[in-house]
């Protein structure tokens, strides 16, 4: 009768910590160079996003998200890290085979959201593109993931050659036969030269990873990503969970799959129909992402952000990031400011739209004020969002975000942005400029030469932060 006693008084922790009042589940999904304006949400009426839109229903859409970097890795190391990267040198964009650098990663003593959510008792798990580094040193399952399916270097195919049940159009310098623009070929394979160049080797010495293993993966990548993701919240919806979904959608190699092709047969323009295919395949894939939190009955103790890494790159994929200028490796508002929203059924008021600077950073912000037992690292830059939307504080997240990558450069400021398009390493004979995003969304007006005073206050600024940061580690 004792053993009895002590058994079923020993299971009330358990049973507790099972119940409605246990830790919320984060969901982080991650949209890869989605441009701000392609969206149904954000004003794109040609490629229906439904299940990504009701992220923004359900909960707040923010029209001045922004992320940490211009491009893909360093804007992960942000979100990871809750900081600028280029506080802890982690300034530019390696790629190809840069990857396997054995000095190019995240840095071992930086303390990332998995890891943190981790140490409170969470499981974690990361489902798709890493970009963080190659090696051993730098593996996700060393950052705090307890599980990883996916690929570790800036790209992937989403099929296997030859590419079977896709239509593929991949960048070459020069075209078959002397042809210029666009070259059909059969089975779905197509050639442009738009850009000048060839696609890159995404897959070279870059296989799909199931925990430190490689594996065949025959299915769509975004698919298979999203059969794991869905798998890894049935297996642990009796225990809190952080879910970092990094889909490589709708990065290049530009490859749709053939019922989202037919889908979007109205669209004459191939290399904007592929792109189309894309989006909607991981729009599908977010519905089932939450369908399955449905399923689980944890929809309402769930936060979900979905976000972008950086903005679109025009030319390459024909993802739109207007109203804003530029595009993703740039520092004008359409690199840096993402289609980005958060859910928390029960917690935050629905269908907000919050016009105020919200940063990348402020997913670990939000996650450690909220998830109990987690230890927020006294360098996190990221704040607690959820006061900013209840209404239980007013002003705005940050007052300035700081940007920079080699001699390019910005820093906004409340509603002024300070940009400099300087080259890769220097800033070289590139001039200041600045923008009132109060009146000029696009960056269309710059305001330096008719208003010095201003100029010279945001570089002060800007110089004050910019002596904060670190030399690049790569």
């Amino acid at each position: 009768m004792f053993q009895l006693a002590y058994w079923l008084t020993a299971c009330v922790p358990f049973t507790v910590a099972n119940g409605a009042d246990r830790q919320p589940n984060v969901v982080v999904l991650f949209a890869d160079d989605l441009g701000y304006g392609e969206l149904s949400c954000q004003g794109n009426p040609e490629i229906p996003t439904p299940h990504i839109d009701s992220i923004a229903k359900n909960g707040v859409r923010f029209t001045a998200g922004y992320v940490a970097g211009p491009n893909c890795s360093p804007s992960r190391a942000g979100l990871l890290t809750g900081r600028t990267p280029t506080r802890f040198g982690y300034e530019f964009n390696p790629t190809g085979a840069l990857n396997e650098e054995p000095g190019f990663g995240l840095p071992p003593k930086e303390i990332t959201i998995a890891e943190a959510l981790h140490d409170a008792g969470y499981t974690t798990g990361l489902m798709g593109k890493w970009h963080q580094g190659g090696t051993a040193k730098y593996h996700p399952f060393r950052h705090g993931f307890d599980e990883f399916f996916g690929f570790t270097h800036e790209g992937h195919y989403f099929v296997p050659p030859p590419y079977q049940g896709v239509t593929t159009l991949l960048r070459r310098k020069t075209l078959p036969g002397g042809a210029k623009g666009l070259w059909m070929g059969k089975g779905g394979l197509h050639y442009h030269d738009i850009l000048g160049r060839d696609e890159p080797d995404y897959d070279a010495n870059n296989p799909i990873i199931r925990g430190g293993q490689p594996v065949v993966e025959p299915q769509y990548l975004t698919d298979a990503l999203t059969r794991e993701a869905v798998d890894f919240i049935d297996r642990h919806d009796d225990k809190p969970f952080f879910l970092y979904l990094a889909y490589n959608a709708v990065h290049s190699p530009l490859q749709g799959a053939d019922a989202y092709m037919r889908k979007f047969d109205h669209i004459e323009d191939i290399h904007r129909r592929i792109f189309a295919a894309m989006l909607a395949n991981m729009d599908d894939s977010v519905g089932e992402v939450l369908q399955q939190l449905r399923k689980s009955g944890l929809e309402e103790n769930t936060i979900i952000f979905f976000l972008s890494d950086n903005g679109g790159p025009t030319k390459e994929l024909t993802s739109s990031n207007l109203p804003l200028r530029g595009s993703k490796g740039q520092m004008y508002e359409g690199a840096i400011r993402v289609p980005f929203m958060v859910q928390w059924k029960g917690k935050i008021p629905a269908g907000q739209v919050y016009d105020l600077p919200v940063s990348s950073f402020d997913i670990f912000g939000t996650a450690a004020a909220n998830c109990a037992g987690v230890k927020k690292p006294k360098q996190v830059e990221g704040v607690d969002l959820v006061p900013h939307l209840t209404g239980r504080k007013k002003g705005a997240p940050h007052e300035s975000l700081f940007w920079r990558q080699g001699g390019k450069t910005a820093l906004r400021h409340g509603d002024w942005k300070l940009v400099r398009m300087g080259r890769r390493f220097t800033s070289g004979q590139a001039q200041w400029e600045l923008y009132d995003l109060s009146k000029d969304l696009s960056e269309e007006n710059d305001l330096a030469a008719t208003n010095p005073e201003r100029l010279a206050k945001l570089i002060k600024i800007w110089e004050k932060l910019n002596g904060e940061m670190s030399d690049p580690l790569f």
